[in-house]
């Protein structure tokens, strides 16, 4: 397939470009690259040893988008474009509603004129909010996140569902994924965050590369194993190979629209994955007990039976490949990308 891949050149959309690529498919990227460095792509050109056509522009431009469609042949899209932080969320709401709802209304008129109908969606395990059960299962009705972030993907979640049901043909699988870690094993491509990542794994990535004096860690007195919270981390090229298995069963879906957590199934606490990294590292790293953040939750972790059963797909990279993964990319990169000039297709 030609796949349009909407915010391909940010963390998860890059490793699924290479993904698709190592996979047989075509893509097309389209990125405003506000979260991107644009120095990404001759690094994708790189090792997929494929030119990458990317067009720079916002998805909240309609005629743009419009035009995109009338450009190129587009068989299906994967959706990843948006704004991510939580934090910022909390202090932005507006900003994030409309980006995040509006560039996927621009899209969804675009693919409507031009009779794509085949869509994979960045969702997110926010959208299960705090009254879920552990593990988090598919079915479970009420979603409701604790943040404005997450609120997009439970609307968007909301509107894809319809626009599909009033489709005929439409095909959408909503992926619901964790915590995304690690980077590609050659060290090439990586999580790159602005500013002071908001994340653990590149915090502590930053901290080992002398970029942060020390990691905070938020609590010590969960009821887990070691008081700290545990969270369901997942290797970034697991994930991407997850994105490729959601868009080739497409069409071997029932639904018009359905979800798939993309997990392992297992939790991992704060402290745990500092040993690990620092295991990657060869050192002792430093870090400091800080109070507990409002809303953190204790624990959770994915139920990730469906997409293994219906996709065909799991999470086979380790903890241990996360961090050695993740330590090879920030060491070779210890300022992340550099800057550069926003290619066109």
């Amino acid at each position: 397939m030609r796949v349009l891949v909407s915010g391909g050149a940010g963390y998860i959309g890059s490793h699924t470009v290479v993904s698709l690529v190592e996979a047989g498919h075509d893509v097309v990227v389209v990125d405003d690259f506000s979260n991107a460095k644009p120095t990404v792509v001759g690094r994708l050109e790189s090792l997929t040893g494929t030119h990458v056509p990317v067009h720079a522009f916002d998805l909240k431009d309609a005629d743009k988008t419009a035009q995109l469609f009338s450009m190129e042949e587009i068989d299906a899209v994967i959706h990843f474009a948006g704004y991510k932080a939580v934090g910022e969320s909390v202090e932005k709401p507006l900003e994030y509603y409309r980006n995040n709802l509006d560039s996927t209304m621009s899209l969804l008129e675009a693919m409507r004129r031009h009779d794509v109908k085949k869509l994979v969606f960045s969702s997110s395990a926010t959208v299960y909010g705090e009254e879920a059960p552990v593990p988090y299962e598919e079915g479970w009705r009420h979603l409701e996140s604790t943040n404005p972030y997450g609120r997009t993907k439970a609307m968007i979640e909301t509107i894809l569902t319809d626009v599909a049901a009033a489709t005929d043909g439409m095909k959408v699988a909503l992926l619901r994924y964790f915590n995304p870690v690690g980077a590609h094993p050659s060290g090439t491509i990586g999580e790159d965050p602005q500013g002071i990542p908001n994340n653990l794994m590149p915090f502590i990535a930053q901290v080992a590369v002398g970029r942060r004096s020390h990691l905070n860690v938020f609590g010590d007195d969960y009821p887990t194993a070691d008081g700290t919270c545990e969270r369901d981390y997942l290797h970034v090229m697991d994930l991407a190979e997850g994105h490729v298995a959601a868009l080739e069963h497409l069409e071997k879906m029932d639904e018009a629209c359905r979800p798939f957590n993309l997990g392992t199934g297992t939790g991992t606490s704060v402290l745990a994955m500092l040993k690990a990294f620092e295991k990657a590292v060869g050192r002792e790293l430093p870090y400091e007990i800080a109070p507990r953040r409002a809303g953190d939750l204790t624990a959770f972790w994915a139920d990730p039976t469906r997409a293994e059963a219906e996709l065909g797909w799991r999470a086979t990279r380790t903890i241990e490949d996360m961090c050695a993964d993740t330590w090879r990319w920030q060491s070779e990169n210890p300022h992340g990308y550099p800057d550069g000039s926003a290619p066109v297709a």
